[in-house]
């Protein structure tokens, strides 16, 4: 590498649920410098809502790139291009004028659509039903935001001009164009995901949707050029006018990428608001049948999925209903109150004392059902907040073994690495007892920052300062620390996933039918 590529830097913006990151790595995936803003996940008008005013992302983009110029004196000129990743699923109907019309609606808004299927083609419903997907086509109905707006707020629709998942809002802001990459759509949208393209005129979700051809951006493959950054935007934000703005992918994409995962035997966990666990595969292969992958970080690649919907949203739970003395204690002792948990469950054993926790917090289409809920069982007078906490961190990675399960199943592959990032893989207790559940070594990459790192490899490939993705991957991402199981613990957790986690479902699912006809949550 010459000198003058060896001084090159990446700009990668990563606007997540809980902050904007700023972040300037150099071609060899080291982090530079870093600058956050601290963003308020959402606000909710009513229960299950979930909103946030769509410029207060771009102004979160704004504050995060000047508090890093404040905080470093890098020549600009040293920086090639630009990334973006962004949280998946948030989405903004936009004017003529390209501003917003209407609050974002993020990922964790819960509202229903009304589900008729009267509009749609009765030879369509008939096919739905023989194949027994009719259930998952009602699903998308009535998840889908455009349909709750088109029935709701219709003055939203007549306006629209274009309808923006948040990564293509905020392209938009940057370079002025209409235009996103093919690796961020993710959400309940016309969109092809074997073909990796707009769902074409026959594909039955536009009978199921409420959008219009014409109100969609046009779309890129990661690594492409999706423009430049504008006056404007340069004046806004700081970043160099005229820098090339190159098409990255949705946080969890970039995540596997930057962890290195870009072949199907690597699982990538991430520990983050919604947990998951994926796998990178040039085959498409739908896990449950109708439930696609989503598109990867590189071109022509899926990722495909397990989530368990707020995962780690209850370290965040717990910490806010239990954990009000580390909290206290942390702020006194500036630490984070999830370094003082991990000293919480240091001596409580693996298996919690038979402490069980099932993490369906938020119910599925299936496996798990509508009527599923979360539980905890095996309580007994020897139990303490710390049994509890553990428990968490146990069912999450039960939850996710499963997932792995699943997924080697649907693939006919054996999933034999580990990575794991997010803000929950800061934890050695979480990253300890997730290589003795899986009984695999567990393996942190060398950088927390993996979702920002997948969106520089991204660039530096687009940009040709790495010659492939492969190279690009071989060359920025490495491995740091690495948990290997202790042969005791992973015999006492197969045996509790195998006789107890995997048949707690079963046992209560006819109690959650029940739990729902009597009070009707969840709705």
């Amino acid at each position: 590498m010459s000198q003058q590529a060896a001084d090159d830097l990446i700009l990668a913006i990563d606007n997540g649920t809980q902050s904007v990151r700023a972040l300037l790595f150099d071609l060899e995936g080291n982090l530079v410098a870093k600058a956050q803003e601290t963003l308020t996940p959402y606000y909710a008008k009513h229960p299950g809502w979930a909103e946030n005013d769509a410029e207060y992302y771009w102004q979160g983009v704004i504050n995060a790139c000047q508090k890093l110029w404040q905080k470093t004196d890098i020549d600009k000129a040293r920086i090639k291009g630009v990334g973006l990743t962004t949280q998946r699923a948030t989405l903004i109907n936009v004017g003529k004028d390209g501003k917003p019309l209407r609050p974002a609606m993020t990922w964790m808004d819960q509202r229903k659509a009304q589900v008729d299927m009267r509009r749609v083609n009765p030879l369509l419903r008939g096919a739905l039903k023989l194949l027994r997907v009719d259930d998952t086509f009602k699903h998308l109905m009535g998840e889908a935001e455009c349909n709750w707006i088109a029935q709701n707020q219709p003055e939203v629709v007549q306006q629209t001009h274009k309808f923006l998942l948040l990564s293509g809002y905020l392209t938009h802001h940057l370079c002025g164009e209409y235009v996103d990459s093919v690796a961020s759509q993710v959400g309940y949208i016309p969109f092809d995901y074997k073909k990796l393209r707009w769902a074409g005129k026959a594909d039955p979700k536009w009978q199921g949707l409420d959008v219009k051809r014409e109100w969609l951006p046009d779309l890129v493959e990661p690594g492409k050029p999706l423009g430049k950054i504008t006056a404007e935007a340069a004046g806004a934000t700081g970043i160099p006018v005229g820098l090339p703005l190159i098409a990255c992918a949705a946080d969890k994409a970039c995540e596997v990428l930057g962890s290195g995962g870009i072949t199907p035997n690597v699982g990538c966990l991430s520990f983050g608001t919604t947990a998951t666990i994926n796998i990178a595969s040039e085959k498409y292969f739908e896990r449950l049948p109708f439930i696609p992958p989503y598109p990867a970080a590189m071109p022509k690649v899926y990722n495909s999925e397990v989530q368990i919907y707020r995962g780690y949203w209850m370290v965040s739970w717990f910490k806010e209903q239990f954990g009000f003395k580390e909290q206290v204690k942390a702020e006194e002792e500036g630490c984070a109150p999830e370094e003082l948990f991990d000293e919480l469950i240091k001596d409580v054993p693996p298996g919690s004392l038979g402490l069980m926790l099932q993490p369906y917090w938020n119910p599925g289409v299936r496996d798990p059902g509508p009527e599923a809920k979360g539980a905890i069982i095996g309580f007994g007078d020897a139990h303490t907040r710390g049994h509890v906490y553990r428990a968490i961190l146990e069912g999450l990675a039960y939850g996710l073994r499963d997932g792995r399960e699943q997924l080697e199943k649907a693939r006919k592959v054996k999933i034999d690495t580990l990575r794991v990032s997010g803000g929950g893989s800061q934890s050695d207790a979480a990253m300890q007892l997730t290589a003795d559940i899986f009984n695999l070594p567990a393996c942190r990459p060398h950088t927390f920052e993996t979702s920002g790192l997948g969106a520089a490899i991204n660039v530096a490939v687009g940009l040709g300062l790495q010659p492939n993705f492969e190279t690009a991957v071989a060359k920025m991402t490495r491995v740091g620390d690495i948990f290997e199981p202790q042969p005791q613990a992973a015999l006492l957790y197969d045996e509790l996933y195998k006789d107890v986690y995997q048949k707690m479902y079963k046992q209560l699912q006819p109690l959650y039918k029940r739990i729902r006809e009597i009070t009707g949550y969840p709705a």
